[in-house]
């Protein structure tokens, strides 16, 4: 059978278009331009007896594929085999519109089925979000299609996904005719017509026809779901280990189903154990973005220990950690890795021979033999700074791999991290198969870095930047910026292999998510750039860039000074202002005088990083003092010479606080002013655009889960295009703004596309931030919530149900609220003292991320009052 594709395409110069064919088998068919746009090309199946195959188109130049349709939305051909030949006519797809709706969160359980090809048949194929319950139907203006009669309709297959298709005789059809799709619901008999006008087509011949695939809308709204935002870790049932796990993932579920919740969403849940300290307890930097943390195994889940007195004393040890009001990290993991150890020397070796972890090994050898070697030289060489060990500090592919065999040395011991991880995987996939059962999605967190010390630096350095530090500029919860210690990406490296990378990364997580969230989805535009030796944020730069030249930055009017605008411009009224009775004893120990009353820093306290190390372990109030006035000093810059490029220069970042930009000019500081903001705001949209166009439509349609961003901070204008572009839901919060114009968000007003909050994990909770700054929430009160009268000091549970109910009532696709927020409703059971449902405070680098539940999983699953009533709220907002 010969099959010939005609598409219309319009390339460029050396560019040439092929068919990459991904069913039955993967090939490329190039394809010849007639014309300028016009493209042809023959597949020849060889009588082969598929019935169907799947394909899509990509653009090539020097043989490298620079441009390809989205892999989720390929092209998929029902075959009748004893065809001699068909017509394909295609049409370019990067996505489907409504792409979001053809995600696992919003698909119904439909069954496919196999179907059959008429022989000289015109055959339609449809892209198609159907409600629950519902088939798909085509009629039209002819007696074949039933003359607009929707019981006379034919129904059409589903042969995958969202996707269907309806072999129609010719012979019965007249050379032109007008149709439309329908659904009909089986159940309660309701018809849904296709939205917008009649469809035409004619045809002619009597060879097999193909016409390109329809998109199909069938229903004026969109669905809007409830969710609940909760940090494994924090959950907190009877049997719980101290800390949350699987098993109580699984009871939350039903919590969510109980009030009529349609998501649950989590952190970050990789391995993070490096310093095994309460500096582990960062979720966001991990030392695998394959590997999942061993806290999080179900103890309960794996059995009793053969030893009776470790039971007993494993029994005393649950209890004490589970009471506790919140986690200590160190003690909780030291216990389950114990408890771990001794349940591997019971059925260690039953699990490993058995064929599901042979299977799951098979399936996953890639990252986890590099994973559980890098786990077995962090405990032998007593650190996971590889950079340390004594061999193997250079990873060799072949020598882990040989030290991971069944016949090695020390397998017992590495083999005992993939025991781990498919206990961990098995549980997971426990609950995310139960959470589908019950129609809930599991939304994960995706991390934009990856611990310096971790299984991938290791393996791949590559692709990283290690003589970098990823972070975020100044933002209203952190005033001196963000230093993750992350390295940066080498994103050069990451295209020469399409993002591979990243492709294995976000498939991982589609084993076990429905939904996800990019945590600083902005770092797919830029990244916050610090060198090394700085601590604090202010003295980073983005990356990528289009750093300013001397002649650029003299064009805005102001004359560019190196000496003075490169370098910390100190003085005795800046010495004065910034160390107070301190002064003398910063002369003489930091500073040194070069001329009248200039200083300049000698040598031993130029960078923040040695500062930082001269005043480790001191925390007294005069040693705080007088290192924050030392890195303020050290970051009196005006501008930041570029890394690669040292006569290019970036302006520094929240500059126009700073005391050397008090010393301009008026005229100078009205010309700065204009180059900062053009700088930060307007010089980089269309770079920053393209930059992530290469990366983004890739990542988001290589797997099915609904893609989230976290989307705050510094937005340059080109995010949200991007994000429109590629159906991405925007994160939207009422107190956290995006029009700086404003003080709050109008819920009434959140885009369609977009999760809407009453915060998130790195901000306070409704009851704190209610209680942080009085002036602004009288003006909220008063202003907002329309109340007259002033504010009560301690927010009450109606005032917190009235600002959920705002969230919930949003147009919004999503509404995650924190748990913390939606107890605060109910007097009787939030938590007493608000300062503690505190999940992390980002001004703080090195903060211990421990919160709890203050109740258990099974009180609140039989607290029935409060869960009527969330149930009611969701319902009442039209999200259930």
């Amino acid at each position: 059978m010969k099959l010939k594709f005609l598409i219309e395409y319009k390339a460029c110069f050396k560019q040439d278009l092929y068919i990459k064919l991904l069913k039955p088998k993967a090939q490329f068919i190039p394809l010849t331009c007639h014309g300028d746009r016009y493209w042809q090309g023959t597949i020849d199946l060889n009588d082969d007896a598929f019935s169907l195959i799947e394909y899509l188109y990509v653009v090539k130049a020097k043989n490298r594929i620079i441009r390809s349709e989205a892999l989720r939305f390929s092209h998929k051909l029902a075959l009748n085999i004893e065809d001699n030949e068909a017509v394909v006519t295609d049409c370019w797809r990067d996505k489907l519109n409504d792409s979001f709706l053809y995600t696992d969160a919003f698909c119904s359980k439909q069954p496919l089925h196999s179907t059959k090809v008429l022989s000289g048949s015109l055959n339609l194929r449809t892209w198609c979000h159907l409600n629950k319950d519902c088939s798909l139907l085509i009629t039209g203006n002819c007696d074949y299609l039933g003359n607009w009669d929707v019981n006379k309709g034919l129904p059409l297959t589903q042969i995958k996904r969202d996707f269907f298709t309806i072999s129609l005789n010719k012979q019965a059809l007249p050379d032109s005719f007008k149709f439309k799709f329908v659904a009909l619901n089986q159940k309660t008999g309701e018809i849904f017509w296709e939205i917008g006008p009649d469809r035409e087509i004619s045809i002619s011949g009597k060879t097999t026809e193909y016409p390109a695939e329809y998109e199909v809308k069938l229903y004026p709204s969109f669905p809007k779901i409830a969710g609940t935002a909760i940090p494994v870790f924090a959950l907190k049932s009877e049997g719980s280990f101290g800390i949350g796990d699987f098993g109580d993932l699984k009871l939350f579920v039903d919590w969510a189903i109980r009030t009529g919740q349609k998501l649950v969403q989590i952190l970050p849940i990789n391995d993070t154990t490096m310093t095994k300290t309460w500096r582990d307890s960062y979720p966001y930097s991990s030392i695998s973005v394959y590997a999942l943390h061993p806290m999080f195994i179900d103890l309960r889940q794996i059995g009793k220990l053969k030893n009776t007195r470790l039971n007993t004393k494993f029994k005393k040890l649950q209890k004490k950690l589970n009471a506790l009001g919140k986690i200590d990290y160190e003690e909780v993991n030291n216990a389950k890795i114990e408890y771990l150890r001794h349940a591997y020397a019971d059925n260690g070796a039953e699990i490993l021979n058995s064929a599901d972890f042979s299977a799951f090994f098979n399936h996953n050898k890639s990252w986890l033999i590099p994973y559980a070697a890098f786990c077995f030289f962090r405990e032998k060489y007593g650190t996971a700074d590889f950079r340390q060990w004594e061999q193997y500090s250079v990873y060799d592919c072949n020598e882990i791999t040989a030290l991971c065999q069944k016949n090695a040395q020390n397998y017992h011991d590495i083999a005992f991290y993939f025991y781990l991880q498919y206990l961990l995987h098995t549980q997971l996939c426990a609950v995310s198969s139960y959470a589908k059962e019950h129609g809930i999605i599991l939304k994960g967190d995706i991390p934009i870095g990856v611990s310096r010390n971790s299984v991938e630096t290791w393996s791949e350095p590559f692709y990283f930047n290690m003589e970098s530090q990823a972070g975020a500029p100044p933002d209203p919860f952190a005033k001196d910026g963000q230093n993750w210690s992350f390295p940066t990406y080498n994103w050069e490296r990451m295209e020469q292999d399409g993002y591979s990378w990243w492709l294995k990364r976000f498939n991982k997580m589609s084993e076990y998510f429905g939904a996800y969230r990019i945590d600083h989805i902005l770092g797919f535009f830029r990244i916050w750039d610090i060198p090394t030796h700085a601590v604090r944020g202010l003295l980073g730069n983005f990356t990528p860039s289009l750093p300013l030249s001397v002649a650029e930055i003299e064009s805005y009017g102001i004359k560019f000074q190196y000496d003075f605008m490169t370098r910390p411009f100190i003085n005795e009224d800046l010495l004065n202002r910034l160390f107070g009775q301190y002064v003398n004893e910063v002369k003489k120990k930091f500073v040194r005088n070069l001329h009248h009353d200039i200083y300049g820093l000698n040598d031993d306290f130029v960078t923040e990083k040695q500062v930082e190390a001269y005043f480790n372990g001191k925390t007294d109030e005069k040693s705080i003092k007088l290192r924050d006035g030392l890195y303020a000093l050290i970051s009196d810059v005006l501008f930041i010479p570029d890394r690669n490029y040292p006569n290019r220069y970036h302006p520094r970042i929240a500059v126009l606080d700073d005391y050397i930009f008090s010393r301009l000019q008026p005229f100078e500081k009205e010309a700065f002013t204009r180059l900062y903001n053009d700088y930060f705001y307007r010089r980089h949209n269309d770079f920053w655009y393209r930059e992530a166009m290469k990366k983004l439509p890739m990542l988001v349609n290589s797997t099915t889960m609904l893609t989230c961003g976290e989307d705050l901070g510094m937005v340059p204008d080109c995010v949200p295009w991007v994000m429109r572009n590629l159906d991405i839901l925007s994160l939207e919060i009422e107190r956290m703004p995006k029009d700086p114009g404003c003080l709050f968000n109008n819920p009434e007003k959140y885009p369609t596309l977009s999760v809407a909050t009453t915060g998130t994990h790195d901000m306070s909770t409704i009851r704190s931030w209610w209680e942080e700054d009085p002036m602004l929430t009288q003006t909220y009160f008063n202003n907002v919530l329309r109340h007259e009268g002033k504010a009560p000091k301690v927010i009450s549970g109606a005032l917190c149900e009235e600002i959920i109910l705002r969230q919930l009532q949003s147009p919004s696709l999503l509404c995650v609220l924190p748990l913390q927020d939606f107890l605060s409703i109910d007097e009787k059971i939030r938590f007493e003292n608000a300062q503690e449902e505190r999940i992390n405070v980002p001004a703080i680098p090195h903060y211990y991320w421990r919160y709890r539940m203050h109740i258990t999983l099974e009180e609140l699953l039989s607290n029935q009052k409060f869960n009527d009533k969330i149930a009611a709220l969701i319902s009442a907002s039209g999200r259930n």
